[in-house]
């Protein structure tokens, strides 16, 4: 126990944990720790009935684990987060284990690991665990900005490429169309209809130059059964005498 005995202060409140151990061992272990130090009361606890609520809180300022034969306490999660939660802030832990338990004590929320050889010496940090303490930022944070230089060649910058959008219209472009005008073919610029006119000019232009057939037997009107074989008005409904039919010259007929 030499090697951990500075560990130990005057007034210390000690927690040993034991497990298998026999009485004597025991009890020599404390006699030790209390001519050592000088300490106050020392408490003895078995890992198999230490749990979460067996102690309050910041309690001790020295845990001792593992520390007689036949060594067969396991540190796990379970076991240091009660560890922790006992200790008082700044406490610290001294525990024999034959492997390496420095990470699972980090992990547990001890800081300042040290190991030698099969001693691990770990403490609590200097808060509690869930402890909340208020941040005093002071003055408030000042509002981002860009440097007065560079904000000034930024928007200088910007001034000289802003164009009004008024500058992009001439008058012949606030001029509204002719409606003639929107008659004429777009490809060729003329009132004519291009090759592939879909705009309905070629229709239209075809309906212009193309006279309306006439009928030779005067009964056309009356329906398909007074019509003849070749009779351009052939499939289309009855029409009274005189009315404008208009045909539709792309038809099969």
């Amino acid at each position: 126990m030499s090697y951990n005995m500075n560990s130990i202060k005057a007034g210390d409140n000690v927690l040993i944990i034991w497990k298998g151990s026999e009485q004597n061992a025991l009890i020599n272990l404390s006699n030790e720790i209390k001519n050592a130090s000088n300490n106050g009361p020392i408490v003895l606890e078995n890992s198999d009935v230490l749990t979460d609520s067996s102690r309050p809180s910041s309690s001790f300022d020295v845990v001792i684990s593992n520390w007689l034969a036949p060594h067969a306490i396991v540190h796990t999660d379970s076991l240091l987060a009660i560890i922790v939660k006992i200790l008082k802030p700044s406490g610290k832990l001294i525990a024999k284990s034959p492997s390496d338990i420095s990470s699972p004590l980090k992990l547990n929320g001890f800081v300042n690991v040290k190991q030698d050889g099969d001693v691990f010496v770990a403490e609590k940090p200097k808060f509690e665990v869930g402890s909340k303490a208020s941040l005093k930022l002071g003055n408030k944070p000042a509002v981002w900005k860009l440097d007065d230089t560079v904000e000034s060649a930024w928007t200088a910058g910007n001034d000289d490429d802003t164009i009004d959008d008024d500058q992009l219209l001439d008058d012949d472009d606030l001029k509204k169309p002719d409606q003639s005008a929107l008659r004429v073919c777009s490809t060729t610029g003329k009132r004519k209809a291009c090759a592939d006119c879909s705009c309905g000019l070629a229709e239209e232009l075809r309906g212009e130059t193309k006279e309306t057939p006439k009928s030779s037997c005067g009964s056309c009107y009356l329906g398909d059964a007074f019509r003849c074989a070749t009779c351009p008005y052939l499939g289309m409904p009855a029409f009274k005498p005189g009315e404008k039919v208009m045909l539709d010259l792309k038809s099969d007929i």
